[in-house]
């Protein structure tokens, strides 16, 4: 289903243009063929601290998808619900091993890297260790890099990896390297050390609904 042929809204989406969390969550309703609605939040404004929005999501981050059944957090949770309630096109291989691989690239991303690069442990070394804006484009480039160089390696040499990391059609560990890549520029992390990233990153952004999921194209980004 193209996005034009998408139905009416009956997702909402709370969320942040610049956040990658939010993108990857954009990226995989985009893929779905979902339409949806959104809510944003400035995060360097705390408005995501807001009674409204902790009623809906106590951790006080974005994202938080509006479901029929009620609000989901984390993306790879949101992800991964949409992968099983709307099941094409599907984000996750088949078969088991398949699955394994494609989550552990995904966590690499999602689990290792952006949880210690989150704005909000930006402002703690900012704020509790006098951690300026060089100190802490310093401290973002080190784990994004120790992350690629591993990634970086896998992709290169497991023979699973295709066009994109599991083969030639978008898995979640596209969604979740694709939103780091772009988060990464903000901090002018070099891509020319991982030339097979960059590769799949360049054909995840081949594709309309990575490119109508990027942060400038979103309602929020003026």
């Amino acid at each position: 289903m193209s996005l034009a042929e998408a139905p009416s809204p009956t997702l909402h989406l709370h969320g942040f243009f610049r956040s990658s969390t939010s993108f990857r969550v954009r990226v995989a309703l985009n893929l779905k063929g979902l339409a949806y609605d959104q809510s944003t939040y400035v995060l360097r404004m705390g408005e995501q601290r807001g009674d409204a929005y902790l009623s809906i999501n106590p951790q006080g981050l974005v994202p938080t998808l509006d479901s029929p059944q009620g609000p989901i957090s984390q993306s790879l949770a949101i992800i991964e619900w949409l992968d099983e309630t709307y099941q094409k096109p599907a984000l996750l291989p088949e078969d088991a091993w398949g699955r394994a691989r494609v989550r552990s690239l995904a966590h690499m991303v999602a689990l290792d890297v952006h949880p210690i690069n989150n704005l909000r442990v930006l402002f703690y070394i900012r704020d509790e260790f006098g951690a300026d804006d060089d100190a802490q484009a310093t401290w973002f480039k080190h784990w994004a890099n120790l992350a690629f160089e591993a990634l970086e390696t896998r992709l290169a040499k497991e023979p699973e990896t295709g066009v994109f990391c599991q083969g030639d059609t978008v898995t979640l560990a596209d969604i979740c390297l694709a939103g780091q890549v772009v988060n990464n520029r903000r901090f002018g992390v070099d891509l020319a050390p991982y030339p097979t990233i960059q590769r799949i990153f360049n054909a995840c952004m081949a594709l309309p609904e990575f490119q109508d999921a990027m942060p400038d194209n979103q309602p929020d980004a003026g």
